[in-house]
């Protein structure tokens, strides 16, 4: 099957809360996804297998700088490099608006998705202590990562799926 990804507007917010809510423990629901998408500078992008939506990633890009507010890859789809084509066609777009550097914070225990953002160009900055709610006792740490946007043109620099 082939992997696209195509812009997903407002009207996808019903299927981004489904591939969320199969993605996290804590999901987003259409509430939450349509005031994020609706805020300054948001795009979110859907990645298909075939016809069938396997994921989405949401990011801002405002003032110079793009963040990734979430991705989400159907657990059974993740590995197969949508989740790489979806980081790397959101940072174009993020560039295309100005942003020179991407921001993201992830989960620290979450391998999987800190690999996905090594490969995509991203290097540790900081830390949050207790940044995420957990089920018992104390949060979970988040990682602060960041990546510089090549400012000639040339697009992110790096692999292409």
């Amino acid at each position: 099957m082939s992997l696209r990804v195509e812009e997903a507007g407002p009207a996808l917010i019903p299927v981004m809360a489904a591939l969320h809510k199969m993605s996290f423990p804590r999901p987003w629901g259409r509430e939450e996804l349509a005031e994020l998408l609706a805020m300054p500078g948001a795009f979110a992008l859907m990645g298909f297998e075939g016809e069938a939506p396997c994921g989405f990633i949401l990011m801002r890009a405002v003032a110079g700088e793009a963040e990734i507010l979430t991705i989400a890859v159907l657990p059974d789809r993740r590995g197969a490099g949508l989740g790489q084509l979806l980081v790397e066609d959101a940072l174009r777009r993020a560039q295309d608006k100005g942003a020179e550097v991407c921001f993201l914070e992830v989960a620290e225990e979450n391998a999987p998705a800190r690999a996905l953002y090594v490969k995509t160009g991203f290097e540790v900055s900081g830390k949050r202590e207790g940044y995420y709610s957990a089920e018992e006792g104390a949060g979970a740490n988040a990682l602060i990562m960041r990546r510089a946007l090549a400012k000639d043109g040339g697009g992110t620099g790096g692999a292409q799926s």
